[in-house]
């Protein structure tokens, strides 16, 4: 087990920012940890990497608990907070070299740094100083000092947060990529990112997990109480008419010929609007239900 987090609680004063908090997250798992500002994410990763000690609780990485202050501890873990400190004066490769100084390791500090500056798409930029760097690139070279050392986990704040769509793109294929055969904990507030690369997702909420599931299961955590159906007709259908559909409760027209349908029946109301548009000669050029995603899930778990 690479993560494992039991009972932790954590007091700044008379704030609980965790409450009684317990997950555990094994090799090869990218999980996405969600939630609210001020939920007890960032907290939680300070934890885990042993920033900051815990009021209550314990936190193992690979067996090895990180209240300790061991430096085998920050061996064994990468970390990219969410404001990425960087020191601008510094060059690419004058700063991956001091950070890869800062561990011990059997491979040469120069092979450490070409390797990561391949990984992790450096090579045009590796000579300039990290000040004039773009925010992609920037992120990029947080990334690389995370990574340099090859922890067993990787610990990701925020890091494609200002970035944009190609950006995007390129840093998720990174963390997909170390999620191979690392264990990956990232926080995000872009929930296409967790769709995208996570196979499990926690949500935080208060100080405390609401939510704790595959990706593929997170979706039953909230209940359909309705149906959406958009629907695209050829031609042009007024509102009285539409009514008739059985189990219709409400309607809204989109753009052109295209209506959202709200319907609370338990069965699927698509072969009424169907069989509607047959009886009424139209033709339907477009016929769907709308799905849970998890944006919906999360506003529904953190709405308080």
């Amino acid at each position: 087990m690479s993560i494992v987090v039991q009972g932790v609680t954590k007091l700044y004063g008379e704030q609980k920012a965790l409450d009684n908090v317990s997950f555990e997250i094994k090799t090869g798992e990218i999980v996405g940890f969600l939630g609210p500002n001020g939920a007890g994410k960032s907290t939680m990763m300070k934890i885990i990497t042993g920033f900051i000690p815990p009021t209550s609780g314990n936190v193992f990485v690979n067996g090895i608990e990180t209240s300790g202050g061991s430096l085998e501890i920050k061996k064994k873990i990468g970390y990219l907070p969410e404001n990425n400190p960087l020191y601008p004066e510094m060059y690419i490769r004058e700063y991956l070299q001091f950070a890869a100084s800062l561990y011990k390791s059997d491979i040469p500090v120069k092979k450490q740094i070409d390797n990561i500056i391949e990984v992790t798409g450096l090579a045009p930029e590796q000579r300039k100083k990290i000040g004039s760097l773009s925010k992609g690139y920037r992120q990029r070279v947080g990334l690389a000092q995370a990574l340099i050392h090859n922890p067993d986990v990787l610990i990701l704040d925020e890091a494609t947060t200002g970035l944009d769509p190609n950006q995007i793109i390129e840093i998720r294929n990174l963390i997909r990529d170390a999620g191979k055969q690392k264990t990956v904990m990232l926080s995000t507030h872009i929930m296409q990112e967790v769709e995208a690369i996570c196979n499990r997702v926690i949500i935080i909420d208060k100080g405390v997990i609401v939510a704790d599931e595959e990706k593929k299961d997170i979706y039953s955590k909230i209940h359909q109480s309705r149906q959406v159906i958009f629907v695209e007709f050829g031609s042009d259908i007024d509102e009285v008419s539409l009514r008739s559909i059985p189990n219709v409760d409400s309607l809204k027209k989109s753009k052109g010929n295209s209506w959202l349908i709200e319907s609370s029946a338990d069965q699927d109301i698509r072969p009424a609007i169907f069989d509607f548009a047959v009886r009424k000669n139209l033709t339907v050029l477009s016929l769907q239900k709308k799905e849970n995603n998890l944006e919906e899930v999360f506003r529904i778990l953190t709405k308080g």
